[in-house]
This record gives C-alpha cells, sequence and structure tokens, in this order.
C-alpha cells in the first residue's frame, strides 16, 4: 500500500513537496493539484501566518484582564483562536494561489518551482482563479464573525498581499513587504477582543516584521542561484555572507519590540520566559545557520514554528497569575 501510495504521489507532484503526506493519501490525484497550489501539503506557511494572530489574542487577553476589566479572562477567546486558524490556512492558501498565478513565468524558471501545478500545466489559469475566490470566500466567512472595527483592519490587509508577488522585481526587501503582510494578525487579535487598537498590539506587529524577514532571508537562500539567474531579488541574495549579522539585529530587534509590547500590556512576569525560550532558539538559528546548504536553510525555516510556541506557550502560562 505504501508503495501505491508513493508511486502516485510521485506523478503530479511538486519537487520539493513532503512524502507521505495526508493529502496524497486521502485526496483523490485529480484534488492534488489544487491542494498544491494552496500548499495544504506545507503546513509551515499557515502556522506562521497564525502566530501573530494568537499571541496578539493572548496578549489582548491578559491585557483586558490585568486592567479588571469585567467579564474579559485572561486566556485568549477559543472561538477567536478556532477563527484565526481557519482563517490562517484560508487565507495563506489564496495568498499562496494568488503568487502562483502572478509568478508562473518565474516559476517556470526556477528548478524548485518549474513543476508546480500552474507553470507544469496541472491547472489552467483559469481554474486556479476559480480556486483562489473559492478560498477567499472562506477567509471572508471567518472575517465577518469579528466586530466592525476588527472586519476593517482585516480588509486593509488585502491591500498589502495584492503587492508583495511584485516586491521581488523591484527592491531588494520583498521580505520586508511579506513582513507587513504576515504579521497582520498582530493587529487583528487586539482588535477582534476590544475593537480598538493601542500601542502593545503596533510594537508586537513590528517586532513580528523582523521576526519575518529574518526567517525569511533563511528560506530565500536556497532559492538564491536560480534567483541570480532570472532576476528576482530578495534579502538573501542582499545579505549575502553577512546574512548571520543581519539575522542577530532583526531578531534582537524582534524580541525587545516584544518585550516592550509585553511591558505596555502589563503580562504577569512569566510571559517573559517563552521570549527567553525564543531567544535561545533564534540564536541556535543564527549559530548553526548555513547559507550554502539549501536542506538546512528549509529546516532552520520551518523550525520557527518553534519560536511561535515558545512566545504564546509563554503568554497562555502566566494567564493564571492575574
Amino acid at each position: 500500500m505504501r508503495e501505491t501510495i508513493q508511486s502516485r504521489a510521485g506523478q503530479g507532484r511538486v519537487a520539493d513537496a513532503p512524502s507521505g503526506h495526508w493529502v496524497y493519501r486521502l485526496l483523490p490525484a485529480r484534488l492534488w493539484p489544487y491542494a498544491q497550489l494552496a500548499r495544504w501539503d506545507r503546513p509551515i506557511g499557515w502556522w506562521l501566518l497564525l502566530w501573530p494572530c494568537w499571541w496578539s489574542a493572548a496578549l489582548a487577553g491578559l491585557a483586558a484582564a490585568g486592567d479588571q476589566q469585567p467579564g474579559f479572562a485572561p486566556f485568549p477567546h477559543p472561538w477567536h483562536l478556532a477563527l484565526f486558524l481557519i482563517g490562517a490556512v484560508a487565507m495563506r492558501g489564496a495568498g499562496c494561489t494568488y503568487n502562483d498565478l502572478v509568478d508562473q513565468g518565474i516559476d517556470e524558471k526556477v528548478a524548485r518551482t518549474r513543476s508546480r501545478p500552474l507553470p507544469s500545466g496541472q491547472v489552467t489559469r483559469s481554474q486556479a482563479k476559480r480556486f483562489l475566490a473559492l478560498q477567499a470566500l472562506v477567509g471572508f466567512l471567518v472575517l465577518i464573525q469579528f466586530n466592525l472595527f476588527a472586519i476593517g483592519i482585516g480588509v486593509l490587509s488585502l491591500a498589502v498581499v495584492a503587492v508583495y508577488p511584485f516586491m521581488k522585481r523591484i527592491t531588494d526587501w520583498p521580505q520586508l513587504t511579506l513582513g507587513l503582510a504576515f504579521s497582520w494578525g498582530a493587529w487583528m487579535g487586539w482588535a477582534g477582543l476590544f475593537g480598538s487598537l493601542s500601542l502593545a498590539p503596533a510594537l508586537l506587529y513590528l517586532g513580528s516584521i523582523l521576526w519575518v524577514i529574518g526567517y525569511d532571508t533563511i528560506y530565500a537562500h536556497q532559492d538564491k542561484e536560480d534567483d541570480a539567474l532570472v532576476g528576482v531579488r530578495s534579502t538573501a541574495r542582499l545579505f549575502g555572507d553577512n546574512t548571520k549579522p543581519w539575522l542577530a539585529g532583526l531578531y534582537s530587534g524582534c524580541l525587545i519590540l516584544f518585550a516592550a509590547a509585553f511591558s505596555i500590556a502589563g503580562v504577569p512576569v512569566l510571559a517573559y520566559s517563552g521570549l527567553a525560550a525564543a531567544a535561545v532558539h533564534m540564536l541556535f538559528q543564527i549559530r548553526v545557520l548555513d547559507i550554502d546548504d539549501p536542506d538546512q536553510c528549509l529546516r532552520l525555516f520551518k523550525s520557527n514554528t518553534v519560536v511561535g510556541w515558545l512566545v504564546f506557550g509563554g503568554l497562555v502560562a502566566s494567564a493564571p497569575m492575574l
């Protein structure tokens, strides 16, 4: 049975798709290209999109309980956490589908991406557009479960998402635009609870942007040679052999901004233990990074979901102290 699955999975799969994933075990083969457009077989993307949402929701709960506002528990709202999870999966998939539509010409020239569904002809552009609309609809249905202020904030994110795929053509800092988009949840968790914003989520947002630039620079080192050939720009190419010092600065700035957000929100001291553990993990990434080892770069990039768990775990663990 295992050999049959692997044999089927070897047909119509992108080059860097993981083996043995549930997508290829449970879905019929005709749906594989859509699963690949949405990157359902690579969940790291929606995890990284989700973390700022969950951090913000947890931070907001602690701030509300610390201010002794009636009706607020110190823990993040479970319904909000569930909505953010569904929304992250849907919107990450929609974003990847949109990105593939915009980047089809580039993907055809890059070894790691030319076997993706659009450049390989497994789906047409019309089919991809319909699938994009379906995923966006799911994201919209999630968004309208929140208050009107949060809905408005969520809609604003679409402007950043729309321009991101074009940034790699015009700037060495496309990772900055990705950071603006992937960190948007730092606004959403707070807005979803309070119906307003403050300095704490702003600092969390800025810190998350630096984190995203850091981990996506590591990711971009996988493709730097192909990127140079086709004219794709990135911080990996910009930083080059100075990547480690840049990462040290980016990750340090991230942690400082997170700590400032925690302080303004008045979270218990235990929450900072999560930041300390995240700092150790970030230091590990920098120390072991080999920018000329694509496989290691991918592993270190994926390991950033550990950072997400550590920061979130510290916030949740500190809740009983209020």
